[in-house]
């Protein structure tokens, strides 16, 4: 048996997802982030799908992730929105580093000679994330000191924003007026457009000035809208499921039942005895812990489907199995599946409910869950 859940994932839907951002955003490029090994979808199959599609460039976190994607034959532009690694891995495979400040591009600058070679770059400006990048008065500067360093070739400017749900947009709105000055100033001064991009999924789904050359989904292509994460359109008196724009969750998670216990009233169920029946009870056993992704958080907090119904977790989830309660799902058995997340017949869970229950955000249910269960990929729209 396959050690605990099998994350199975929709290519098709991811396909379908990349569509829609490519109709909000008509002509402009999509550059797919596929970082986190695609959010725990499988950067591989993922950015391979993609290519089919038509898209136009990749984003990852680190060169490791991006000499993955070139192992495996995927040889469209990729950008590199990290790493200050091995400098000779963005040569070796054709990578585009994003510059965020003087010493990385003084590196570069120097591979770039050793090679006799030119490598083009993103630089990041620090417009409000305070995390990296150019930034203050001497941003400018700066990029007029990295466009001298020979060797390499300004071919983008890059920035992030720092609110995802965008509900006020007053704080993005002077992100990209900060933006808009260093873009301005540089091509001036270089006397040439530079390639802008800082959309991520909540503003491609919501703030049409910052589409800029192109835009840079990740959660959307997964079926997602950060707008859930915190129902920010309902503030603006829109439906929040609006939002969703017919994304459709790429993600679902399955486990099986690997046996069902029949227990009398007041039997304390796994550690802590958090939980104890209250009735007789028939409680199942399932392949599935927090070592797979599955938190704690969800101990006494979450509901499963098994045929097509909710079944609660009750008592602590383990680090291999998580119990839960199937004393009113009577045509339950032994080996049924179990989904954790995704659709069972008429019943859904979804990233964005596991996540209100744990305290977090989507992001972290599907890159927990869906890079440590095997992943089988399936075509289902």
């Amino acid at each position: 048996m396959i050690r605990g859940p099998v994350a199975e994932i929709s290519l098709s839907s991811i396909a379908h997802n990349l569509h829609i951002v490519q109709r909000i955003v008509k002509s402009r490029p999509v550059i797919a982030v596929v970082k986190a090994g695609a959010y725990g979808h499988g950067a591989v199959e993922v950015s391979k799908r993609l290519l089919t599609e038509g898209i136009a460039c990749l984003a990852v976190a680190y060169t490791g992730e991006a000499k993955e994607l070139r192992e495996a034959g995927i040889n469209i532009p990729v950008i590199v929105l990290f790493d200050r690694g091995d400098i000779r891995d963005y040569f070796d495979f054709h990578l585009i580093p994003v510059v965020y400040n003087l010493d990385a591009a003084a590196a570069l600058s120097d591979e770039a000679g050793k090679r006799d070679t030119v490598i083009k770059i993103h630089v990041k400006i620090d417009t409000g994330m305070g995390r990296l990048g150019l930034n203050g008065n001497h941003a400018v500067d700066d990029l007029m000191k990295i466009s001298e360093m020979p060797g390499l070739e300004i071919a983008g400017l890059l920035s992030h924003f720092s609110e995802a749900d965008l509900s006020d947009r007053s704080y993005a709105i002077s992100q990209i007026e900060r933006f808009h000055a260093v873009r301005e100033a540089i091509s001036k001064k270089l006397r040439r457009k530079i390639f802008s991009h800082i959309a991520n999924s909540a503003a491609v789904l919501a703030f049409e000035d910052a589409y800029l050359d192109a835009v840079r989904p990740g959660l959307m292509l997964y079926g997602y809208s950060p707008f859930h994460e915190s129902r920010a359109l309902r503030a603006e008196g829109e439906e929040a499921e609006e939002s969703q724009r017919g994304l459709i969750p790429a993600m679902m998670i399955k486990t099986r039942i690997l046996c069902i216990r029949n227990v009398p009233a007041g039997e304390p169920i796994s550690y802590g005895r958090t939980f104890v029946t209250k009735r007789p009870s028939r409680i199942g056993v399932t392949a599935l812990g927090y070592a797979d992704g599955y938190s704690r958080h969800f101990s006494n907090n979450a509901e499963v489907l098994v045929k097509g119904k909710r079944a609660p977790v009750v008592g602590r989830v383990c680090m291999d199995l998580t119990m839960i309660d199937l004393t009113d799902i009577v045509e339950a058995g032994q080996n049924d599946e179990v989904v954790v997340l995704g659709q069972q017949g008429n019943e859904s869970i979804t990233a964005d409910e596991l996540a209100r229950r744990a305290n977090t955000i989507s992001y972290e249910i599907l890159t927990s869950l869906g890079s440590r269960s095997k992943r089988i990929y399936v075509e289902t729209h």
